[in-house]
């Protein structure tokens, strides 16, 4: 599978990627490698990744908790404090194996140590494949605001391997699933058909799937590295779906949601807005909405869970002059991006929603 050249750093695939990781080692004089991992990571994802290094430089592992709940300011101080500790300096090298969460706080934590040392991005679930492998964007949650701290600084290089997704539970694949459906959804129409019938897909052929929407997210990225036009369309579905994910992730009454299973909800919502706004048909409307409830599990949303999901809108990091920014599809493949929308209009969303 050929690399994908993304804005200063390159994206390789399976085999390829352990060659290119290995040269890159034997170029560059590392004084340490550190792999940030979770706990997950640590027992899944290690056995199969050492094996693949080929360096006599001195390898520490820096394991925290998995889980949304511990991608905060609080774990990136123990990890410097770690780093710190074992001796890390400006010539050292930190590896992120793992999903979404270690890979926005691992490259946080890289990219702020020391004012900034390499690293290099592992992902191990689709969603961190399809997603955090592209863009730059590192970060870390301010409370229950997703992705408040960050800044936008490039890996040297992502290596996807896909037999890391032997490791992820069914649940995990259809977060990522999510993020491979928005690409179609946003820019390219017969991507997103291919999902339309789940039974048809060959998954034995999974890795085109996962190259391609690779390949969509770095041509929206290379075309507006620092986000001021096109790649808004990224957001699409993520107004709505963070502040879902936000809320459900802070009430102790909810079952905490995957980033998928929040962005699913927001994509149905924020395409019913586009309906309204006519810029899609009921047609097309009805296919989304059919197509992603196939897919997931309804979510049950009371009357007063409405009120607070909305508060929440204005915290939204997309926001601009205290404005609510949407990024709605134009046409299944097309998008149209800062369009503000009003809450009663949000409003009927929710209630087509439960319908």
């Amino acid at each position: 599978m050929q690399s994908i050249q993304a804005n200063s750093y390159p994206i390789h695939f399976n085999e390829k990627a352990y060659e290119a990781l290995n040269i890159h080692l034997n170029e560059n004089k590392y004084s340490k490698i550190f792999i940030i991992v979770d706990s997950n990571t640590n027992e899944f994802c290690i056995p199969k990744f050492l094996p693949f290094l080929e360096t006599d430089l001195t390898i520490e592992i820096i394991e925290f908790d998995a889980g949304e709940v511990n991608k905060n300011i609080e774990t990136c101080v123990q990890i410097w404090n770690v780093l710190t500790e074992l001796g890390a300096d400006r010539k050292s090298l930190v590896i992120n194996l793992g999903g979404g969460v270690v890979t926005d706080l691992g490259g946080f934590v890289a990219s702020t140590f020391k004012r900034g040392i390499d690293f290099i991005h592992i992902p191990t679930t689709l969603l961190s494949m399809v997603d955090a492998s592209v863009g730059g964007k590192n970060g870390v949650d301010l409370g229950n605001l997703k992705n408040q701290i960050g800044v936008i600084n490039v890996p040297k290089m992502v290596l996807i391997d896909t037999q890391y997704l032997e490791t992820v539970p069914q649940n995990e694949m259809r977060s990522g699933l999510a993020e491979m459906l928005k690409h179609g959804l946003i820019y390219d129409k017969a991507y997103w058909e291919q999902f339309l019938d789940l039974k048809s897909i060959d998954f034995a052929d999974f890795d085109s799937l996962i190259y391609r929407s690779v390949e969509i997210k770095n041509e929206i990225v290379i075309q507006d590295p620092s986000e001021k036009n096109i790649r808004k369309s990224l957001n699409f579905g993520h107004t709505l779906g963070h502040a879902i994910e936000s809320y459900f992730l802070e009430n102790e009454n909810k079952t905490t949601l995957l980033h998928g299973e929040a962005i699913a909800v927001g994509m149905i919502l924020e395409s019913f807005i586009s309906l309204h706004k006519k810029l899609i048909s009921k047609e097309e409307f009805s296919e989304i909405k059919s197509g992603i409830k196939s897919i997931y599990d309804d979510i049950i949303f009371e009357e007063k869970d409405i009120e607070p999901i909305l508060e929440l809108l204005i915290h939204d990091k997309k926001n601009e002059y205290g404005n609510i920014q949407f990024a709605l599809i134009d046409g299944i493949g097309k998008i149209k991006i800062n369009q503000s929308v009003e809450n009663e209009l949000i409003l009927k969303a929710f209630l087509d929603y439960k319908s």
